[in-house]
């Protein structure tokens, strides 16, 4: 089934999408409500309501090396960061290049959305905790990474988290494609298969140590291929299974 969330008559709602047509629901996945609009005119948001966005930062091997970080060992646990709530930016919508950075960077990757509390998850469990997976755009001011103490202006500034453009609830995230587009050409195409810690592994330890909200989001990292973004260029972040998350890069 796929959820996805949208504006309508100035009101946030959740649906359902069965064909070119959205059932709305009372929440995620909840009864229909009798309304329904078609999918091809509606105003599509991000199809999450978080109190935080955990990322999974360097989990992919090949992504490691094209940054220079392959110096020791792999890593024996996911590196975390997170994105507030104010990064969301809807599918389709236009991201402005920030005028304070000069080597904005593109990092497709899948996204998973948490459907219950979770805490102290196992690897039985972690699975049951996911209302839907989906795909995410890690936005990223590169040269503020490199400089800031913390990578919050580089990483989590506003609308620095593309989402969408719906959730997949029937999905198995262990050996999907990930690719992202520019201007039209593939510059990133990996595999989750490839990922140093899977979902399962990120889910199990990040309710270590917080608990997952209904709502929030993770994004489990990058294949190797990102790069730096021009005024004016459109990304793609597809996810096999999925879909197509779009975005603008506007002035």
């Amino acid at each position: 089934m796929r959820l996805v969330r949208l504006q309508h008559e100035g009101t946030a709602h959740w649906g359902q999408i069965e064909g070119e047509t959205v059932h709305l629901t009372r929440g995620v996945g909840g009864e229909r409500t009798g309304e329904a609009v078609l999918l091809g005119g509606a105003a599509l948001l991000a199809p999450a309501e978080p109190t935080k966005i955990v990322c999974v930062g360097r989990n992919y091997l090949d992504h490691i090396r094209e940054l220079g970080n392959d110096t020791g060992d792999l890593p024996k646990e996911p590196g975390i960061f997170l994105k507030g709530p104010n990064a969301l930016a809807e599918p389709g919508g236009t991201v402005a290049y920030p005028s304070w950075t000069s080597n904005f960077h593109f990092e497709g990757e899948l996204a998973l959305v948490i459907g219950r509390r979770a805490r102290n998850l196992t690897a039985e469990d972690a699975p049951s905790a996911v209302a839907g997976y989906t795909c995410g755009l890690d936005l990223t001011a590169r040269d503020l990474q490199k400089t800031d103490l913390q990578w919050f202006r580089a990483k989590a500034a506003d609308r620095f988290c593309p989402l969408g453009p719906w959730l997949e609830t029937e999905f198995d995230p262990r050996d999907v494609r990930v690719q992202t587009r520019v201007n039209g050409e593939i510059r990133q195409d990996g595999r989750t298969s490839h990922m140093i810690f899977n979902v399962v592994d990120i889910l199990t330890y990040l309710s270590r140590f917080v608990t997952l909200e209904p709502g929030d989001v993770v994004l489990t990292g990058t294949p190797e291929g990102v790069g730096p973004l021009q005024r004016g260029d459109t990304v793609e972040v597809e996810v096999e299974g999925i879909g197509v998350l779009t975005t603008p890069i506007g002035a």
